[in-house]
């Protein structure tokens, strides 16, 4: 498949820097993927944040139990492994609580936790919880503490809060995706985002973005859309029929292009975002490429680790 997936997304702790003498980590949390094509994303962002921090462990963790337990599935069938020996460091990834456990346990008692996650949703909220709750822990003796410090960073698109305006990392996001509308705009399509949103918070962050978008290029035509809140398909392609675009770029506007990227946008089935709006008369072109694989995208999350270590006075 040509993927090279270098650096310490593997098993747990096997290289130099947990010999003791560097004691702080860096664990990127990500829902994770099934589709070995998609990991190109992950490795791009792993790569970029070892680079930056090359003094630091770093870690992926995937916060799926379903995705967990097929990687794990896979791991166990020595076929699947002999055919695929470059996903070797993924069939291991663990849980962000166990992938927290074993650096502790490993001595790391300064740990980042990095979100890959677009915005401030579900998975953020739950990965936010995670790191509260650990760090309520208290012992008699403070030096047996878990953790000196143990802190989350914020999403891609930011997060609610005065420390870091939401507003400025919609912008940086923008800047990111340039290369998106350029490649539009040399194909003479629209560009349309699909997202993942979410059920449970608002994902009006999307329809901020796409009006970011619109007023970097008002000469574009540029849509957001989501595959569960506002604005959802629905809202595309009714804004598709009246715009009327000969021909559209079809992008996920997620980490990865996994399962929701391949599917949902741009499968072969009736109801797939592709098939829709080909039915208007439009000609698609999808571009199954996460986000991650985009380096100013990965950037982001290099900044974002940067001012997570900075607020909390982590030396990295």
């Amino acid at each position: 498949m040509g993927i090279v997936l270098t650096g310490s997304v593997a098993m747990a702790g096997e290289h130099g820097k947990s010999d003791g003498k560097v004691k702080k980590a860096i664990v990127l949390a990500n829902f994770g993927t099934t589709y070995p094509s998609a990991l190109k994303s992950l490795a791009n962002i792993e790569k970029k944040v070892e680079k930056a921090f090359p003094d630091v462990e770093v870690r992926f963790a995937f916060t799926s139990n379903i995705i967990r337990n097929i990687w794990r599935e896979r791991a166990a069938d020595p076929e699947y492994t002999a055919k695929h020996p470059e996903l070797k460091k993924f069939l291991g990834v663990k849980t962000l609580l166990a992938t927290i456990a074993d650096l502790q346990n490993k001595g790391y008692k300064t740990i980042i936790v990095q979100p890959t996650h677009v915005f401030a949703g579900e998975e953020f909220a739950d990965t936010a919880s995670l790191v509260s709750a650990l760090n309520t822990i208290k012992t008699i003796k403070a030096k047996y503490r878990p953790f000196e410090k143990l802190v989350l960073g914020r999403p891609a698109l930011g997060k609610p809060g005065v420390k870091h305006d939401y507003h400025e990392d919609l912008e940086k996001g923008a800047e990111a995706v340039e290369c998106d509308v350029e490649r539009a705009k040399k194909e003479g399509a629209a560009l349309v985002y699909m997202g993942h949103g979410n059920e449970f918070y608002s994902t009006g962050i999307y329809a901020e973005f796409q009006q970011i978008l619109r007023k970097k290029h008002p000469d574009m035509k540029i849509f957001v859309g989501t595959v569960e809140g506002f604005p959802s398909e629905s809202d595309v392609i009714e804004a598709l029929k009246k715009e009327k675009p000969a021909k559209v770029l079809l992008k996920p506007m997620m980490v990865v292009a996994g399962d929701h990227a391949n599917n949902d946008m741009a499968g072969k089935e009736p109801d797939s975002w592709k098939s829709k709006i080909e039915a208007l008369g439009i000609k698609v072109v999808p571009v199954l490429e996460g986000l991650g694989s985009n380096d100013k995208w990965a950037d982001i999350y290099v900044e974002h680790i940067k001012d997570a270590a900075k607020d909390n006075g982590i030396d990295l």
